[in-house]
């Protein structure tokens, strides 16, 4: 008698999608127009694109009375890929994909807000085919056809997939002060500043879109209705400048269930503080803007004279608060120079503390932004209320068996937890001083010349967030008591001699 095979339990949709997503990239690295990750991943990306918006466009022909085609024939993902059998390949594939659908694309015109064409426009403004192989290009179309963007279990899985390939992508290129922000802190600075349904949530510099997605989960248990998700749907808004990660943060969110994200393809930085209109201020910003980076002179054109920096962490500061409404509410990450800097930079945040409530400080250890860089961070949290009368400082801790986080080993949700309960809710009410957190008098920060890098009074030897010039005097006169010493010795050796 023959033994029964073992039956195999049915792999999980994360496991199977998973094995779809590497046996395309395992194809595309055959193809000679792709140099590794940088190449490929956006390959993939506006393939997924395109199939996830043919799939939203089928559920929309069947749930809208209105709905109009955004995408005509033969240009729809169902036209031209969807029959591996007898659909294109080859030569023919390549030159349909290039000269005639990708010009389509480019030049589709919508004719009302928020226009799907027009979004569609702008992603594959600069989008380009990269692979030189149209069989090649098949076998990968083929793979992806294998994602049914119609499955919620799909789509909700596809989701975490796309997140971790936006990692792969950060970690393949991570220059230009463009850092990957760690989830975690994304979770923490969403639920501190805590948006609510009919608040216009805005990230002027959204990247790949990891900050309106954890918005439109806080905010998603708040929706009851379809009118409220259309509303939501308009009031998460996102900038992004670059075309790859504008590409890719818009496929974020039509990952995440929204079928017209509300991002602009466009500088944040462009348009001059003072043309910045009542109505296009907003509720809550939440955001990573680039630091280290350099704007052009035309640029720095649009900022006060006296705060006119090539830093782009320092513009943004200046951004985010012309753009903020009255009672607005913003999060932002910067790095520890802000805090400690003077010159231009005092004098944005003498504004920033005269215009605004920086309420809370955040400090954040070394190594959180790895492998990208290993300087400390800052999460500032304030409000367009009035001045500033007091700031309070936390800092978060690294793990007791490291003395920095590491790509390998990075900080986790469950580190904010004390933090959290310190808050004191919405209205942070009962605060008080820890080993890990103090209160500074706005008029002391004042005298000191704006410095916000303040050392921990609580915590005499923590070295992490002190100003470098007092490190540096530190070791001048550490060393200057060692050679003292060293020739009070010298003299003894010498008498004794």
């Amino acid at each position: 008698m023959a033994p029964k095979k073992k039956s195999q339990a049915p792999a999980t949709p994360q496991a199977r999608l998973k094995a779809v997503i590497n046996s395309a990239r395992q194809i595309m690295r055959k193809d000679a127009g792709l140099n590794g990750d940088l190449d490929r991943i956006p390959q993939l990306a506006w393939l997924l694109f395109l199939k996830a918006f043919d799939g939203l466009e089928m559920e929309r022909e069947i749930t809208e009375d209105d709905f109009s085609k955004a995408i005509e024939e033969p240009y729809r993902w169902r036209d031209w890929a969807a029959d591996r059998i007898n659909g294109l390949t080859g030569n023919e594939l390549l030159q349909f994909v290039n000269d005639d659908l990708f010009p389509y694309l480019r030049d589709l015109k919508g004719n009302a807000e928020r226009d799907p064409r027009d979004v569609l426009a702008a992603v594959f403004k600069e989008t380009h085919n990269r692979m030189d192989s149209g069989y090649l290009l098949s076998d990968v179309i083929e793979q992806v056809n294998k994602v049914d963007f119609t499955s919620s279990e799909d789509i909700h899985t596809m989701a975490f997939l796309y997140e971790s390939m936006l990692r792969e992508m950060r970690d393949a290129a991570g220059d230009s002060g463009e850092f990957y922000t760690p989830r975690p802190v994304i979770r923490f600075m969403v639920q501190m500043i805590d948006p609510r349904l009919g608040e216009i949530v805005l990230d002027p510099a959204c990247g790949t879109g990891g900050f309106l997605v954890e918005a439109l989960e806080h905010l998603h248990p708040q929706v009851n209705t379809v009118a409220e998700r259309n509303d939501l749907a308009f009031d998460l808004r996102g900038i992004e400048k670059k075309p790859l990660p504008y590409l890719l943060g818009t496929m974020n969110l039509l990952l995440h269930g929204l079928a017209r994200p509300n991002l602009m393809k466009s500088n944040a930085l462009s348009q001059p503080l003072t043309e910045i209109k009542r109505a296009d201020r907003v509720d809550v910003i939440l955001t990573n803007p680039p630091f280290g980076g350099e704007e052009e002179r035309a640029i720095l054109a649009n900022f006060p004279a006296g705060a006119q920096t090539a830093e782009t962490a320092w513009l943004f500061m200046q951004l985010v608060q012309r753009m903020l409404d009255q009672g607005g509410r913003c999060g932002i990450v910067v790095p520890n120079g802000v805090l400690f800097a003077d010159g231009a930079g005092a004098r944005i945040k003498k504004d920033l503390l005269t215009n605004c409530d920086l309420h809370t400080v955040v400090r954040l250890g070394s190594g959180v932004f790895a492998p990208y860089t290993d300087i400390p961070s800052n999460l500032l949290f304030f409000e367009k209320t009035g001045p500033t009368k007091e700031v309070w400082f936390y800092e978060i801790p690294t793990p007791d068996d490291r003395k920095k986080y590491s790509k390998t080993r990075p900080m986790k949700f469950g580190e904010f937890a004390d933090c959290i309960e310190w808050w004191g809710g919405a209205d942070r009410r009962g605060r008080v001083e820890t080993e890990r957190a103090w209160q500074v008098d706005a008029s002391a920060i004042a005298e000191s010349g704006w410095n916000l890098d303040l050392k921990n009074p609580n915590r005499p030897d923590d070295l992490t967030h002190r100003p470098p010039a007092e490190l540096v005097a530190e070791l001048i006169d550490t060393e200057r008591e060692i050679i003292g010493l060293l020739e009070e010795l010298e003299s003894e050796v010498g008498s004794v001699q």
